[in-house]
């Protein structure tokens, strides 16, 4: 008797454990899934994406996140520095800039610097120079409430000469800027920054997680006299380990308002796939479509990349009450439980 009644004790105590277990599982997998439920990514819009109406005198600088808010229903904004050049140090004008963003609910997420001089001069007086330069738009940078400057890594000199110039110009940056809570961001922006693999090289070489890169899907010309390119896809992927922000740059659609240049669903794969769900700025360089209807094609063919490849929530047969989340493409499937 004693030895029936323990025997049905250890089957209790076996299916009480087995039980515990598959529920903890469970639990767990449901918080993961449950995280999806927020969007993959956020939208932004840069500024360039208006250089033409802000160079024209159609839009002034104090009025884009109003614009940005009101015409495109977009709620977060990149600057460009060459739209208020002078204005860095200007503790009023970028007071306005901060009124004028929170009064139409829209987040300042980064400010694009261009002019400054190159982070990676061969001379090096020029090179600190070049550092000093962007000194004020770090500080500018945070009275914004930005999250980081956009920097360049020009440079002159052999493959590996360059990569150690702009090394030595983005580490002493990010330096600066660390105390200030801004992250510095290199984009593929022409040359040898627009080769992947040396642009990556390169934020091995800073080794300092303040120090990141944007990739851009669009600016990947190693050489405009002879139009080589890098390839794009191969290049956003070397960048994305370091991405703390994403631009999604855009030029002509076809009739379906897909972008002809960009396969936007394996780019956004190779986003998602690195784990990065930020902003990704919108910046729209398109001749064909004016600059307002530019940005609305971009946006709306980000929304329906995102909606794409947004898992779908389906009914938990085991729990109704509950949610799970069953993606609604087999790529996406497959990366999900991966992890």
């Amino acid at each position: 008797m004693t030895r029936i009644t323990s025997r049905r004790d250890f089957l209790k105590q076996t299916s009480a454990l087995t039980a515990g277990l598959a529920f903890s599982s469970w639990t767990g997998s449901a918080l993961a899934m449950s995280s999806l439920n927020q969007s993959l990514f956020k939208i932004s819009l840069a500024q360039w994406s208006l250089h033409r109406a802000l160079r024209g005198g159609k839009l002034d600088n104090l009025d884009f996140a109003k614009v940005t808010k009101e015409e495109f229903g977009i709620d977060a904004v990149e600057y460009v520095n060459q739209f208020f050049k002078d204005k860095a140090k200007d503790e009023k004008y970028l007071a306005e800039m901060n009124k004028r963003a929170a009064d139409v609910g829209v987040k300042n997420v980064l400010i694009m610097i261009d002019g400054e001089g190159a982070l990676g001069d061969p001379d090096a007086k020029k090179r600190t120079q070049a550092i000093e330069n962007h000194h004020k738009w770090v500080t500018a940078a945070k009275t914004l409430g930005c999250h980081s400057i956009r920097v360049n890594a020009r440079s002159n000199g052999s493959y590996e000469e360059q990569q150690k110039l702009a090394a030595d110009g983005l580490r002493r940056l990010t330096e600066y800027a660390m105390p200030y809570g801004i992250n510095v961001l290199v984009e593929n922006h022409g040359g040898l920054s627009s080769n992947g693999a040396w642009l990556a090289g390169v934020m091995k070489m800073v080794d300092l997680p303040e120090c990141g890169t944007l990739p851009d899907f669009g600016n990947f010309v190693l050489d405009r006299k002879t139009g080589e390119e890098y390839d794009r896809y191969q290049g956003v992927k070397e960048l994305m380990p370091y991405a703390k922000a994403v631009s999604a740059k855009t030029h002509d659609f076809n009739k379906e308002g897909e972008e002809i240049h960009t396969d936007y669903r394996k780019m956004m794969q190779i986003v998602l796939d690195a784990g990065y769900h930020g902003y990704v700025g919108i910046e729209y360089e398109g001749k064909e479509l004016d600059e307002y209807a530019g940005i609305k094609a971009s946006k709306k063919l980000l929304l329906k990349v995102r909606e794409e490849l947004t898992p779908e929530e389906t009914a938990d047969p085991c729990c109704p009450q509950e949610g799970y989340y069953a993606p609604r493409r087999g790529l996406f499937r497959r990366r999900l439980f991966r992890r």
